[in-house]
């Protein structure tokens, strides 16, 4: 519609400028168009040239009429005003160049030839338009993102009936059917597994990374998917009533629920309309009392109402958010309106999603350790290398990053025989006619394995978010392997420019509490939220919300999806689900927390522009009411002549825009964190506890990553923290520091 609009507002508005300024360029015109005698074609012309835009925007005077009768000023009554005041006042010429022609008074014809206002009506409809049409081109689109979420869910399901498999449409599932899920299936209603065992990846509902481990008795949820085994589920919840059709059902109401921003021209507007109209009414009842003629009264109260509408107007916002948008996506950082731009200024709080957010989103090795450390990297090679044998043909996450890691280091050479899997628990092969078992502690127990001093090894992992993967003989554990979704090298310096802005930052995951608070500590999060699930996430964002702050989204994830769309300000990373992107209103390309500390500033610079814009657009022609209104008309003769007006207007124009295009040369200044590699030489380290406790203490200063090293009495540690403060951080924890290089 607005496209519609836009295209026969130019078309016509061209011919009308034309007409209206050629005489100012020097241009030709037709013969019957010049001069006394083709007066009021030249007229009636430009009023014909004019009807097609005043149509096709007539939704301008029906809005701004009614908030004018309804006592409710906005930038619509404005336009509505401006541009009928051109528009009276040009049908008004006509009638006086008529009576001119008719009497024969050619001075009066001549001085109604060049003062219509035509042009300017409809310059003023055309020009918010265009910044209407720019305005919608930004804006992103919840539909899709629905539609996208439904897609997801799965559309058959294997039901056993009468003890054979039938493939019936999902929808036709009942409550206390059957189902049986095969590897790569996705689960098609919520119930419990009845039989069977599995690797389930939930990631899609809580966010968590890792496959969750499924067997009899346990909760499965819609849209989840098996990662390998085999379940038969009873199905509890179907269709609407699934956790899946919830997110959905939030995502809608949340994106309903979003109020409009007002805007800051209409505000401004609100105050301005009213006083424009009572110094018009003044100057007309002013002038007839002073004993003006009628005709020249009712010149200078249009005169007033003409140039009190700037054309600059309908450009002030949109030229700047579209120039905005524009430098955000050449930073990476893809906008999809103006209200997103205008509500970023204002936030206080970001709320970020862990996995995939803040981590990389896959679990990658950290750490291995062997039973026997006499002989050092031999040793751990060797593990590797059989690690990487079982672990090969399973199709656990863990198992490919144990796979990586082992190729990386040239360690993956070996290949296991009577491989077998055993879903949610681990695998078990042959290797250069040894029998292995990789899996966790339950796996290893179940083959009559005493897991030995790994039990304590597991706990100081986990207070660091790490997950352990075990591998042992027939006989006992030969070492562990620790894996983690490792943090973003840029997350703790996005969080630290997040706080210096004054933003409060707070960490929604679902992912265990152990690994949440070892994250929070890790990059000095104040305040987590552990273990939520997607209907959680919309309900925290609200609660920010409800204690009067402006709170912004940072997710990938389909279940994050609701609260990007309650969110005031929802922010998708880019290579997250097309559900959270669409339901996002800014989406970071590169999958960088320190973009969205760019987006944030960046809405400061647009919004700060903007301002200038409209006070620029309203100062320009409100120097010119006073001309209008005649003020200086007795004392010096001034008054101010159409030319001038117009001349006005478009000098009010350039600027506008000349100003918006400032915003091209915004940088996307990242402050340079001072990072450099320290090394921490400790006397009273003892054993793997006293490690523990000092890596603790280390990563606990928010931002730090340290690696102790027992053998060596020693602590490496990458951050900017001080020397001061790491030596306190080391002896408040129990020990010495006796130097740092």
């Amino acid at each position: 519609d607005l496209r519609s609009r836009l295209k026969v507002s130019i078309i016509f508005l061209i011919p009308i400028m034309y007409l209206a300024m050629a005489h100012m360029a020097g241009l030709p015109l037709p013969g019957f168009l010049m001069g006394a005698s083709g007066a009021i074609a030249f007229a009636l012309t430009q009023l014909l040239l004019c009807v097609p835009i005043i149509y096709v925007n007539r939704t301008y005077f029906t809005r701004g009429f009614r908030s004018l009768f309804h006592g409710a000023l906005n930038m619509d009554s404005l336009i509505a005003i401006g541009s009928s005041a051109a528009v009276i006042y040009g049908i008004f010429a006509i009638y006086r160049m008529g009576y001119g022609l008719g009497t024969g008074d050619t001075a009066l014809v001549e001085k109604y030839y060049h003062s219509l206002y035509f042009e300017s009506g409809a310059m003023i409809l055309a020009l918010i338009t265009i910044g209407k049409y720019l305005e919608a081109r930004s804006k992103g689109k919840t539909g899709d993102a629905i539609a996208r979420l439904v897609d997801m869910a799965p559309k058959t399901a294997t039901v056993i009936r009468g003890g054979e498999d039938i493939e019936i449409p999902a929808e036709d599932i009942t409550a206390g059917d059957m189902l049986r899920v095969r590897p790569g299936e996705s689960i098609p209603a919520d119930g419990t597994v009845e039989d069977g065992s599995a690797s389930v990846d939930e990631s899609a509902i809580t966010g968590e990374s890792m496959p969750v481990s499924k067997s009899t008795g346990d909760k499965v949820t819609t849209a989840t998917v098996i990662v390998s085994g085999s379940v038969i589920i009873r199905a509890e919840k179907t269709g609407e009533d699934t956790a899946f059709a919830q997110i959905i059902k939030l995502v809608e109401e949340a994106s309903a629920s979003k109020a409009p921003i007002s805007r800051l021209a209409d505000r401004i507007a609100g105050i301005f309309v009213p006083v424009v109209m009572c110094i018009a009414a003044a100057a007309a009842v002013i002038w007839l009392i002073a004993g003006s003629t009628f005709e020249f009264a009712l010149t200078t109260a249009i005169s007033v109402l003409v140039i009190a509408c700037p054309c600059a107007l309908g450009l002030a916002t949109p030229v700047a958010i579209m120039t905005g948008t524009g430098k955000g996506a050449e930073n990476g950082i893809l906008i999809k309106s103006g209200d997103a731009l205008e509500t970023a200024c204002k936030i206080d709080t970001v709320v970020m999603d862990k996995t995939g957010t803040i981590t990389e989103g896959a679990p990658e090795v950290t750490d291995v350790e062997v039973e026997d450390p006499e002989d050092g990297e031999a040793e751990k090679a060797w593990m590797l290398d059989i690690a990487a044998a079982l672990e090969r043909g399973s199709e656990h996450p863990l198992a490919g990053a144990v796979t990586a890691y082992a190729e990386d280091l040239g360690a993956a050479a070996s290949e296991a025989e009577d491989f077998e899997s055993f879903p949610g628990m681990g695998v078990s092969g042959t290797v250069a006619g040894t029998r292995y078992f990789a899996g966790n502690f339950a796996f290893i127990r179940s083959r009559g394995i005493d897991p030995g001093n790994a039990e304590m090894t597991a706990d100081r992992y986990a207070e660091e978010g790490k997950t352990l993967l075990l591998l042992a003989d027939s006989d006992k554990v030969i070492g562990v392997i620790a894996a983690a979704d490792k943090v973003k090298e840029t997350s703790g310096q996005a969080i630290r420019e997040f706080k210096d802005m004054g933003i409060e930052v707070i960490m929604l995951t679902g992912d265990g509490k152990r690994t949440a608070e070892a994250v929070r500590k890790k990059l000095g999060i104040k305040k987590v939220y552990a273990e939520v699930m997607p209907q959680d996430k919309e309900r925290i964002i609200s609660e920010v919300q409800a204690a009067g702050k402006k709170a912004a989204m940072i997710g990938d994830g389909v279940n994050d999806a609701p609260a990007l769309a309650r969110a005031d300000v929802g922010i998708a990373i880019g290579a997250g689900t097309d559900v959270a992107v669409e339901s996002a209103d800014m989406v970071l390309v590169r999958n960088d927390l320190l973009d969205a500390v760019t987006a944030v500033r960046l809405s400061k610079a647009v919004i700060r522009n903007i301002k200038q814009n409209l006070f620029w657009a309203f100062f320009y022609n409100a120097l010119g009411i006073p001309l209008a209104a005649g003020a200086f008309y007795k004392l010096l003769g001034w008054q101010l002549s159409p030319m001038i007006g117009a001349a006005c207007m478009g000098l009010s124009s350039v600027f506008v825009v000349t100003n918006a295009l400032r915003l091209r040369r915004f940088k996307n200044e990242r402050k340079e964190e001072t990072e450099m590699e320290k090394k921490i030489n400790i006397e009273g380290m003892m054993c793997k506890h006293c490690e523990a406790a000092v890596s603790k203490a280390l990563n606990a200063l928010g931002g730090e990553e340290a690696k102790v090293v027992l053998e060596e009495n020693a602590a490496y540690v990458k951050g900017s923290a001080s020397d001061d403060e790491l030596k306190k951080a080391v002896e408040d924890a129990g020990y010495k520091v006796t130097g740092i290089e």
